[in-house]
């Protein structure tokens, strides 16, 4: 099933394609300086980015549902090489893939990785950052280790079975980017879906393939906060809030909870119901907290269940203070080009 291409030009660049992909499903969206191989296989909901830096992607690439692609501004571009299968709500973030990789369902691979020929990330892992992944090898858990090396012909099924998962999924992605109230500056990209009451403030941003709940009590968006691609936020009957210039990075689950102002909650991380998360919190990437946790300010959480891990420091403050203005730049670069 194949479907007219949602390409979407940053600062005037278009994204550019080898050949017309095998499969484009309902509510992806390709943004800016990609340069994208023959016969990839986009599943619904999925996203590529390439706003503050390039993403290059070989042949025969297959993305599941609601996974994403990106850079780190002006840091790290994506590298991904050819015959590479991700799987559903998998992130690949500013980092270096090599080629007939497989990343299974829901796992995370951060910034500055390096990823060799045909390894495979089991699902739900966390490649922490500047890792080194060997080629031919099994790395699972959070943070992904070595478990054992792999023949080529179990590389070969594990990226058949990934492929066949991928393409088992559900085509169907609603598109309804219409929050009930918004600041004429406030972004929400149009692959989202807005339920119930969902407002935001003065330069928030809502990513591609977002989806915010608020049918059970409502989503409240602070001043520059963004809420990254393919994230679920799901509000309970208290409403759930997200303060200014916080940072909710890609693919993450927020359930029934609160965060606090100048926070980020790192890529893949899953909120528990009843959470309380303080100002100034900084929540590393692929944390899970426990339902009804308070994860008090100035200090990193980490973990599965999250617990104390460092403290805040002048670079955490200053590095959430400036995706925070990142973000907005990202928003009005996409307004001028709708405009435009």
């Amino acid at each position: 099933m194949t479907l007219g291409l949602n390409l979407i030009a940053y600062q005037g660049t278009l994204p550019a394609f080898a050949s017309q992909p095998a499969a484009a499903l309902p509510g992806h969206a390709v943004v800016g300086r990609v340069s994208l191989g023959r016969n990839a296989w986009l599943g619904a909901g999925a996203v590529i980015r390439a706003d503050g830096h390039f993403v290059r992607i070989g042949d025969d690439l297959h993305m599941g549902r609601g996974a994403t692609i990106h850079i780190a501004h002006e840091v790290y571009p994506t590298l991904v090489g050819a015959r590479v299968s991700i799987g559903a709500d998998a992130v690949v973030h500013a980092c270096t893939v090599g080629n007939d990789v497989v990343v299974e369902r829901g796992s995370v691979i951060l910034d500055g990785a390096k990823v060799g020929d045909g390894a495979v990330v089991e699902a739900g892992s966390i490649v922490y950052p500047r890792s080194t992944l060997e080629p031919g090898m099994l790395y699972a858990g959070r943070p992904a280790k070595l478990l054992r090396a792999l023949g080529l012909h179990e590389v070969q099924s594990r990226a058949e079975l990934q492929r066949a998962r991928n393409e088992a999924c559900d085509v169907r992605w609603t598109c309804q980017p219409i929050p009930t109230g918004a600041a004429p500056d406030s972004f929400v990209a149009g692959t989202c879906d807005l339920s119930g009451s969902v407002h935001l403030a003065e330069g928030a941003s809502v990513w591609f393939g977002c989806r915010l709940d608020g049918r059970e009590g409502p989503i409240s968006i602070g001043r520059l906060c963004n809420v990254q691609d393919n994230s679920v936020l799901r509000a309970g009957s208290l409403g759930m809030s997200l303060g200014d210039q916080t940072t909710v990075g890609h693919n993450v689950q927020l359930v029934d909870c609160s965060v606090g102002s100048r926070c980020l909650v790192g890529i893949g991380s899953s909120i528990a119901p009843g959470t309380r998360i303080d100002d100034d919190t900084f929540v590393a990437g692929g944390s899970v907290t426990e339902p009804g946790q308070h994860l008090t300010g100035g200090r990193v959480w980490g973990g599965d269940p999250a617990r104390p891990i460092g403290e805040m420091n002048e670079a955490k403050r200053t590095a959430i203070s400036n995706i925070a203005i990142v973000y907005e730049s990202y928003a009005r670069a996409l307004h001028a080009s709708v405009l435009g």
